[in-house]
């Protein structure tokens, strides 16, 4: 039964993981940088690289101790190598090649993307493939025809803001903590999400399978700076607003995916698919519309070494890589 060690520094996070063939994650470890961005208010490549640099022996000594697996016992070591920032990459990288080079172990290249889609799988323990594929965080709002864990065809994406992006933005207009997410789900608690009717980009155009998140955010921007409005008396109604729009693009453009290429099976992973309100709203779409729904936990949703777990995919077929496998920074529409 192979024992495979999994990386992942695509973005800020810092995080190992040790999976065996039956997907069972016998220890996992994540080193978070949000202190370190939040100042910011979002990820500095430079901070990034840095950090993993920092972090990423530790993570993987934590990790190993956990599993109580030694290097030695290993049988291949996997790792995210597209897309991402190009320096938080090229760490992970670096120490995947190195390990595989001095242990004389098989290397796997583990796509991102592919791997929140996974996450899955990982955590229903059942097989969703073929389905349409819905990944969206800060970085990336994307839709995939995936036919197997790792076939992938593109369908749409966004054309400006990801929508954690767009989440970010507008929690920094409201005066609230980095990372926007929670800090946007926290306060909409408390708002009314039909106080303000902010834009649905793209959604009332069915034969366009992308998202918009800029003319989102910008209308929420136009919101605060008009007649001196206050963001702190309106920010609960304003972020739940926010919220109920965003949600909205994300579950209809997905719904119109799954019409258009008459797929009945979806999966969904990144981190806005963390969020509550867009958790409960693609739920209750999914049930009316009779599409069997996966959405990975909120734990698997934000970036880990879990979602790794992939990697046991290509090890079964064989899917290794020589040293001079390179890192993929930008989005790839076809993938396998």
């Amino acid at each position: 039964m192979p024992l495979i060690l999994t990386l992942e520094t695509t973005c800020d996070e810092t995080a190992a993981a040790v999976i065996d063939a039956s997907l069972n994650v016998l220890a996992a470890t994540v080193a978070s940088q949000d202190k370190l961005h939040q100042k910011f208010g979002g990820v500095v490549p430079e901070i990034a690289s840095r950090a993993h640099l920092e972090n990423i022996l530790p993570v993987i000594d934590e990790t190993l101790r956990k599993s109580a697996v030694t290097l030695a016992e290993l049988d291949a070591v996997a790792v995210a190598n597209m897309p991402g920032l190009a320096g938080s990459l090229l760490v992970g990288l670096a120490v995947a090649k190195t390990l595989a080079l001095v242990l004389r172990k098989p290397l796997i290249a583990v796509n991102h993307l592919q791997a929140h889609i996974y996450a899955c799988k990982v955590a229903f323990k059942e097989n969703p493939f073929p389905c349409i594929g819905l990944i969206v965080s800060g970085g990336h709002t994307s839709l995939y025809r995936c036919e197997t864990p790792i076939d992938f065809t593109f369908l749409g994406g966004t054309i400006d803001d990801a929508a954690g992006e767009a989440f970010d933005k507008t929690a920094a207009m409201l005066g609230l903590p980095y990372p926007g997410g929670p800090s946007i789900q926290r306060i909409a608690e408390t708002g009314n999400p039909k106080a303000y009717r902010f834009p649905r980009p793209l959604l009332n155009e069915p034969d366009r399978l992308e998202f918009s998140f800029s003319g989102l955010k910008t209308a929420v921007r136009y919101l605060l700076e008009k007649d001196g409005v206050v963001a702190a008396k309106i920010g609960a109604d304003v972020a739940a607003s926010f919220q109920e729009a965003a949600a909205d693009c994300l579950v209809g453009k997905t719904l119109q995916a799954l019409k258009m290429t008459g797929m009945k099976t979806l999966c969904a992973g990144g981190g806005v698919a963390a969020n509550k309100r867009f958790r409960d709203k693609l739920t209750e779409a999914a049930r009316q519309a009779d599409i069997r729904l996966y959405i990975a936990p909120p734990d698997l949703c934000t970036d880990n070494a879990v979602m790794g777990a992939i990697a046991v995919e290509r090890y079964n077929a064989g899917l290794f890589e020589d040293l001079n496998l390179d890192i993929h920074a930008g989005l790839i529409r076809k993938t396998r």
